[in-house]
C-alpha cells in the first residue's frame, strides 16, 4: 500500500508545472537560480543583481501585471535604510531546488522527498515488533505519504521540511529510547531543528518545546549531565541556523533581523477568524486531535520511562507551536503541519523502538534478560 500511494504520488508530481501562479514559488526558484549562477554568493538576493531578466520572465509567465517593475516584485522588501530590495524567504528551499537542473527542479525535489518519506514509513513498519505498534506504523505511514501531496504541494518549502521533521522525530525517539550515544544524538537533533528554519523561517518554533524541556530538566535536576545536554542542544541549534544567519547578514545587515515584514512580523494576538479557520480546516484539525490523543495515550500506557519523558517533550512542543500559530494573524492550510508531523514521527518511532525485542538471529542465544523481560518487571 505504501508503494502504491508512492507510485500514485510520483505520477501526479510528474505532471506539475513550475508556473502555477503562486508568488512564493517564483521567489524560491529565483533563489535557486542565484545559487546556480553565483554559487554561495547567491545568498545575496539584492534585485540589483537581476541583470538577466530571470525574475521578470518568471513573473510574466504567471501573468503578474507588474512583471517589469522591480519595485513591485512579490515577496521582496526594502531594507531598513532603503538601499536595496531583497527576498524575504530563507535560503534553504532555494538551495535544495538548485541541486536539480533549471526548468526541472520541482518535480525531482518532490519525487525524491516522497521516496524518502516512504522509506521512513517502511522503516517504522520494519521496526515494529507488536501488533499495536505495527498497526500504528502502517496507518501513520499511509497518512504521511498521502500528506506529501496534500498539503505539502501548497509550498515548495514543505517538501524538505517534511523530510527534516521525519529525521528529527527518529533521532528524538532514539535519544529517549536510549539508543546511541546521548550527546551526539542531542547534537544531531539540534542541528536538524536549526536547519529546518532554512526552509521555512517559522520552523524555528519547532525547537521551542525542546528548549523548554531541556531547560526545565536542568532547573529540576541541577546536575552536570542536564546542563551539558541543554548546552549541546543550544550550540547545535545555532550551527543549524548558520545559513539563515548568514543570509540575514548579507541581505539585511544584521544576522538576527530577517527581511520579513507586514503581517509576518505583527505581534501575537487572538483573532476569532483565524481560530475558526483552524477549527473548520478538514486537514489540520483532525491531525491536531490525533497528535493530542496519541500523546496522551502513549504517556498513559508507556512501559518505558524514556518514552514517558518523550511524550512530555512532544506535548510541550505541540502546545507552544499551536499557541504561536493560533495567535498569528495569517492562516494557511499547512502552517501547523510541520509540528504535527514532527510530533507524530516522534511518537511513532518512540513506540516502535521500545515495543519489544527484535527477533534473535539464528543460532544466537542472547546473554542475560531480554529487553521485553526487563520492561515487564514491576519495580520493587
Amino acid at each position: 500500500m505504501f508503494l502504491a500511494i508512492l507510485a500514485s504520488n510520483v505520477r501526479l508530481i510528474s505532471y506539475w508545472s513550475e508556473s502555477r501562479g503562486v508568488y512564493d514559488d517564483i521567489c524560491y526558484l529565483r533563489q535557486a537560480h542565484l545559487f546556480q549562477r553565483f554559487g554561495w554568493q547567491g545568498l545575496d538576493t539584492n534585485l540589483a543583481h537581476e541583470t538577466d531578466g530571470y525574475l521578470a520572465g518568471k513573473l510574466r509567465s504567471i501573468g503578474y501585471p507588474d512583471w517589469n517593475d522591480a519595485t513591485r516584485a512579490p515577496c521582496h522588501t526594502q531594507t531598513a535604510d532603503g538601499s536595496k530590495s531583497v527576498m524575504t524567504p530563507p535560503p534553504g528551499t532555494g538551495f535544495v531546488l538548485a541541486l536539480f537542473p533549471e526548468g526541472f527542479q520541482v518535480v525531482p525535489l518532490y519525487a525524491l522527498a516522497n521516496m524518502i518519506i516512504a522509506g521512513f514509513a517502511l522503516y517504522g513498519v520494519w521496526r515494529a515488533r507488536e501488533s499495536v505498534s505495527l498497526a500504528l506504523a502502517a496507518l501513520f505511514g499511509l497518512l504521511s505519504i498521502y500528506f506529501m501531496i496534500n498539503p505539502t504541494k501548497a509550498s515548495y518549502s514543505m517538501a524538505p521540511t517534511m523530510v527534516v521533521c521525519a529525521l528529527t522525530g527518529l533521532f528524538t525517539a532514539r535519544l529517549f529510547a536510549g539508543q546511541g550515544r546521548r550527546l551526539p544524538t542531542i547534537a544531531i537533533v539540534g542541528v536538524l531543528l536549526g536547519l529546518s528554519a532554512s526552509f521555512r523561517i517559522a520552523n524555528v518554533v519547532l525547537a521551542a518545546g525542546y528548549f523548554l524541556f531541556f531547560g526545565l530538566s536542568f532547573l529540576i535536576q541541577r546536575n552536570r549531565e542536564s546542563f551539558v545536554s541543554g548546552l549541546a542542544l543550544g550550540f547545535a541549534f545555532l550551527v543549524g541556523l548558520l545559513p539563515v544567519l548568514a543570509a540575514n547578514l548579507v541581505n539585511s545587515g544584521n544576522p538576527l533581523v530577517s527581511a520579513y515584514g507586514g503581517p509576518d512580523t505583527a505581534p501575537p494576538h487572538l483573532d476569532p477568524a483565524v481560530l475558526q479557520a483552524y477549527l473548520r480546516d478538514y486537514t489540520q484539525m483532525p491531525v491536531i486531535l490525533i497528535a493530542c490523543v496519541w500523546t496522551a495515550l502513549l504517556w498513559r500506557f508507556a512501559s518505558h520511562d524514556g518514552v514517558r519523558q518523550l511524550t512530555l517533550l512532544v506535548a510541550a512542543n505541540l502546545v507552544l507551536n499551536l499557541a504561536f500559530f493560533a495567535t498569528h494573524p495569517v492562516f494557511t492550510q499547512y502552517y501547523v503541519i510541520p509540528v504535527l508531523m514532527l510530533s507524530l514521527w516522534t511518537l511513532l518511532f518512540g513506540s516502535v523502538l521500545t515495543s519489544g525485542p527484535a527477533p534473535a538471529l539464528a543460532g544466537h542465544k542472547p546473554d542475560g534478560p531480554r529487553p521485553a523481560e526487563m520492561l515487564s518487571r514491576s519495580p520493587r
